[in-house]
């Protein structure tokens, strides 16, 4: 789905990879619609004088920001280039590690009045952020995400905001990839910088590790400060917007493969998976083959008017090699047309998920009835599975000393404690010597804290 890029920490995302972010975009920009959100976008190059303006902001990613600091190249006389002297900024440019600042910037112009709120925008768009450790998907130094920036009236309506967003969060990610998460808030150790609160859902991969799938900042009047968002109120004064920013990122794409992959490769959700139904004509004689190929389109035909993706491998692989393909790509259902097949108008399929246990052969009407149900029955059966794996790794304890136990036992899952615990000192050495975090304090159980190791 991608591969390493000639830049460090980047990646190439490869066009099966590109699918499912697509699929991913197409389901999650209804969502965002459907609260009133409109994309928009700002520009890659942030001032370097907009993301000072937030003292907190810009410490938090001082370290990561890439900065633009020339206009044009010139010969270094070797045969190579070099940065112009005479071509230096007069002020540098961030490119952008978010978009809080710049979109501010142009709030501030927008909102004038209380007439004028709430405003909700959002833009899918690439960051960057010069990461030291990189991993494929999971944490590069350039990535495509969607940030939702949103202003309003009162404090009420920002905190419900970022609430309501990460809701909208947690129903997509488990809805769509099938994977189960747990809503929390970040303690504040590990909060966005500048956040009055953050929350997250928060998910366990197959190895045990923890990975933040999404969060939403409630922001307070932070960044409407440092970006002057001010509009004249119901009485007639000036005051502060409250802002809310929410994003998730390629990273989903990480996720999908760690909770949902197998030894043979991955096992796509049918809901975001790019082909949903893998048609292989087993050809075998080439007097048969035009009859296969009719027959394959003809039920690709059919697939299409239930709205369904579908795919024909017509390659010059031989046909174990192409069901393997199939298999690795974690198609969720793998149809096989040979010459019995069409002779008898039947399909042979295979759910990805069950494997060859699944086999079953029906006539082509037959299967077409059924395939909506066989997609949804293995979309379920993915986030069954998790979630089964997910309430298996969560441990509660009372003390410091299990929670120590558990980790140098290099136990895989979630540590859930007491949020006292996280005062004191002896928590800091544990987190220090087992490479461990504070992941969230669950909505649920706010007067728990969940602990593990994570990407």
């Amino acid at each position: 789905m991608a591969e390493n890029a000639p830049v460090r920490g980047c990646m190439i995302i490869k066009p099966y990879g590109y699918a499912v972010w697509e699929n991913m975009q197409r389901i999650f920009d209804v969502r965002i619609k459907e609260e009133g959100v409109q994309n928009a976008y700002f520009p890659l190059l942030i001032p370097l004088e907009f993301i000072a303006r937030e003292a907190q902001h810009v410490e938090g990613f001082a370290k990561e920001c890439a900065v633009v600091t020339h206009h044009r190249l010139e010969s270094d006389g070797k045969g190579g280039l070099r940065p112009a002297a005479e071509a230096k900024l007069e002020e540098p440019f961030v490119i952008r590690p978010t978009s809080e600042t710049i979109i501010g910037d142009a709030m501030a112009r927008w909102v004038q009045s209380y007439r004028d709120l709430p405003l909700k925008l959002n833009q899918w768009c690439n960051v960057m952020r010069w990461e030291m450790r990189t991993r494929m998907f999971l944490r590069t130094s350039e990535f495509l995400w969607q940030e939702g920036h949103n202003a309003f009236e009162t404090a009420k309506e920002a905190r419900e905001d970022a609430l309501k967003m990460l809701d909208a969060y947690t129903d997509f990610v488990e809805g769509a990839l099938a994977i189960p998460v747990i809503k929390g808030e970040k303690t504040p150790e590990e909060r966005f910088p500048g956040a009055d609160a953050t929350y997250t859902i928060e998910a366990l991969m197959q190895d045990g590790k923890a990975l933040q799938a999404g969060t939403s900042h409630d922001l307070g009047q932070n960044f409407a400060k440092g970006c002057q968002i001010k509009f004249q109120g119901r009485d007639g004064k000036e005051e502060y917007a409250y802002t809310t920013s929410w994003g998730v990122s390629t990273r989903l794409i990480g996720a999908l493969i760690m909770t949902h992959g197998d030894d043979d490769g991955m096992i796509m959700p049918p809901r975001v998976a790019p082909v949903q139904v893998g048609i292989i004509p087993v050809l075998r004689d080439d007097a048969d083959q035009d009859k296969i190929l009719a027959f394959a389109k003809d039920l690709k035909a059919g697939l299409a008017t239930l709205g369904l993706r579908a795919d024909i491998d017509t390659s010059a692989a031989r046909t174990p090699d192409k069901m393997w393909a199939s298999i690795k790509k974690g198609i969720p259902v793998r149809v096989e047309i040979g010459s019995k097949e069409v002779d008898e108008g039947m399909v042979t399929s295979v759910r990805r998920d069950l494997g060859r246990d699944s086999k079953k052969t029906l006539s082509r009407d037959a299967f077409l009835n059924e395939i909506a149900d066989v997609l949804n029955a293995i979309q379920e059966n993915l986030f069954a599975r998790a979630q089964e794996r997910l309430k298996a790794h969560i441990v509660p304890v009372k003390t410091l000393v299990e929670v120590e136990a558990f980790f140098k036992a290099e136990k895989p899952g979630f540590v859930k404690m007491p949020t006292a615990l996280l005062s004191d000192p002896a928590f800091e050495a544990i987190k220090k010597d087992y490479g461990v975090s504070a992941r969230c304090m669950p909505l649920a159980e706010p007067d728990s804290v969940l602990v593990a190791r994570a990407y």
